[in-house]
């Protein structure tokens, strides 16, 4: 596959992703939102950063072509 297409469909792999990703975290806000503020503030935060550890292969699959490095 051309790079080109592998960046169109890459891109919407990434934003599926953050939508999914959105989507669990919110589904937990209940119970986040009981924690104290400080904690909340952890979490959110943390959910922030990880979405970018699944979001790797598809960054090296755009890139190269290649699902591992």
């Amino acid at each position: 596959m051309d790079p080109a297409k592998r960046s169109v469909i890459g891109m919407f792999m990434v934003l599926g992703l953050i939508a999914a990703w959105a989507v669990i975290v919110a589904s937990f806000s209940g119970a986040i939102g009981a924690l104290p503020i400080l904690l909340q503030a952890v979490i959110y935060v943390a959910a922030g950063v990880a979405w970018i550890f699944p979001a790797k292969p598809i960054m090296r699959w755009i890139v190269t072509g290649r699902w591992r490095a």
